[in-house]
């Protein structure tokens, strides 16, 4: 008869540590989506070319965003496990290797994307009507200058969320989110501005939140902190690891954005109804996800530490705990919104065929985030944060690719069900494969020899 394996016990992190670290988590993500809801509030008194503007536009920064996103949260797992192996100045110097690294490949982007504006707005955009054409130009001109900003904010929140002070993050979040609010009511309900009301205060909120944040890593006191300039001495193993995590991790969420970048060219093949619907299913779509995402987003300080001090029994223990809350936190989000829905639906004030499928897209995507999300997101992350970093990268690109943007055309443009077959293929297709692989390489055990390395 094979022995029972003793129970694991949880030491790393009590209860009440991974409530402090994963509440205030919960609460910024809340704000993010809440500011973008207001976005798409406020911006769609101006007009449907407005909403539709500023959603095509936010397709292409996303991109950036989320890259560097994952980006930071590569560079952050490979500073948990340096703490968690005890090394705290290796951890240390991978902080200040990591806002290096993004502040110097944000500029770049943000550089070639102005240089080649116009081919990127006509090869993604070029079918859109006229109107709403020259709102994407002038939305794209502003916003695109606080890609810099955002990327090093999430490279700083990164860091933060490692040392377990996401409460700090939090309070940067809020003074952004607070600056971009007030900017959007002043610009366009007191000046009457058009696109350009919501782009300013976008730039300037980011560029505030990139500029706070990196102060406060400068002091000393902190345990994880960046050093002045004479301090600083660069260390190519330390970049290595960084990358060996950071740039598949970068890749896979640059390609996943860039699948939903060329949906969104699709989309905006479709009418302005369907394009209107997906950007309110965008919006909602994020409130169906962001307790999943804070949990996501703790589990990697969490994994990366038990992975660091070889306590493999431990992060899977914890993966199983942090599992339960996640579905249970889905669930009870994803139950209010689909209640609230009619009502939510009366405030946007939308066209009548706008209304009805962004409806039947946010009830298909609220039922999937419910029962697809957690498995097909939080398990690939524990795998990033244990190092297994280039596995998660392939499946992501090859499920996005075949499940979700080809099965978007088939069921979108050519079996004729518009937006809410390419919600389908993404929703339901994707997630599904995603979950089956992903769970598969968890059980497996491999992500075990993925750490970094000396």
């Amino acid at each position: 008869m094979k022995a029972t394996q003793p129970p694991v016990t949880l030491s790393r992190f009590s209860n009440r540590q991974l409530v402090g670290l994963i509440g205030p988590l919960l609460l910024e993500q809340f704000l993010a989506i809440g500011v973008g809801l207001a976005d798409s509030l406020m911006v769609s008194h101006v007009g449907d070319a407005a909403i539709s503007a500023v959603s095509l536009v936010d397709s292409i920064s996303n991109l950036m965003i989320y890259a560097f996103s994952a980006m930071a949260a590569g560079g952050a797992a490979v500073a948990g496990q340096y703490i968690g192996r005890g090394e705290r100045d290796n951890a240390n110097n991978a902080g200040q290797h990591l806002i290096l690294l993004l502040g110097a490949v944000s500029v770049l982007i943000t550089l070639a994307l102005y240089l080649f504006r116009a081919a990127v707005l006509n090869t993604l955009f070029g079918h859109v009507e006229p109107d709403v054409m020259e709102a994407t130009n002038k939305y794209y001109l502003i916003v695109m200058a606080s890609i810099p900003g955002i990327a090093l904010y999430n490279g700083g929140a990164a860091i933060l969320r490692t040392m377990e002070r996401s409460d700090i993050s939090l309070s940067v979040s809020l003074l952004m989110n607070a600056v971009n609010v007030a900017g959007n009511a002043v610009l366009i309900f007191g000046l009457g501005m058009d696109v350009s009301g919501a782009a300013i205060p976008t730039l300037i909120s980011r560029t505030l939140a990139a500029v706070v944040i990196l102060s406060v890593l400068c002091n000393p006191k902190l345990p994880l902190h960046l050093s002045n300039m004479r301090g600083f001495s660069f260390r190519p193993r330390l970049m290595r690891n960084i990358l060996y995590i950071g740039i598949p991790s970068g890749i896979e969420n640059g390609t996943f954005q860039l699948g939903r970048l060329v949906l969104f060219s699709l989309i905006s093949t479709f009418p302005t109804a369907s394009i209107v619907a997906n950007a309110i299913g965008n919006t909602l779509g994020n409130f169906h996800l962001f307790a999943g995402q804070g949990v996501n987003l703790g589990l990697t300080t969490v994994v990366s530490q038990c992975v660091g001090a070889g306590e493999y029994d431990e992060a899977r223990a914890y993966m199983r705990k942090l599992v339960k809350v996640c579905y249970a936190l889905l669930i009870v989000v994803n139950l209010l919104i689909l209640a609230f829905l009619p009502l939510i639906m009366r405030v946007y004030g939308v066209s009548p065929e706008a209304e009805r499928l962004a409806v039947s897209v946010t009830v298909l995507h609220g039922v999937s985030s419910m029962v697809l999300w957690t498995p097909s997101f939080l398990v690939p992350s524990f795998l990033r944060a244990a190092g297994d970093a280039r596995f998660t990268m392939l499946v992501s690109m090859g499920s996005m690719w075949l499940c979700r943007v080809f099965f978007a055309y088939v069921l979108g443009k050519y079996m004729g069900y518009g937006v809410e077959g390419v919600w389908f293929a993404h929703a339901i297709l994707d997630w599904s494969t995603r979950s089956l692989i992903f769970f598969r390489r968890y059980r497996s055990g491999v992500w075990m020899k993925k750490g970094i390395k000396d």
